[in-house]
């Protein structure tokens, strides 16, 4: 059974930028049927999906995101990671990484808390 597990910094000042690790377990990330994403929920907010990279390493981004977002991976580890720059406290928010096929995101990480403030 696939598991993914969050890693990365708690607090973040602004104009920063932060890296966060998804380890994961139970699964290949080269597997040709899954992406694996980014998804992130502000306080009091819905959720926000922030980018993905595909099983052959390419990566794609959330338009509002883009210019500030990267999304990479260590296929020799079994983790993909997210770097979000320039962050400001509208960046606060519970990430989470993601497994997806086809049709719907089927493996969720426990989500971690990035909270950026002074």
């Amino acid at each position: 059974q696939v598991q993914l597990q969050e890693s990365g910094p708690g607090l973040v000042k602004p104009s920063q930028t932060f890296s966060l690790t998804c380890t994961v377990s139970g699964a290949s990330i080269t597997t040709s049927r899954y992406a694996w994403s980014w998804i992130r929920q502000p306080p009091g907010k819905g959720l926000e999906w922030m980018g993905v990279i595909t099983s052959d390493g390419r990566a794609f981004y959330s338009p509002s995101l883009k210019s500030r977002t990267s999304i990479s991976r260590d296929t020799s580890k079994g983790q993909f990671s997210l770097q979000l720059s320039s962050v400001t406290p509208e960046d606060t928010a519970v990430h989470y990484c993601v497994r997806g096929n086809n049709w719907y995101f089927d493996s969720w990480g426990q989500g971690t808390q990035v909270t950026v403030s002074t």
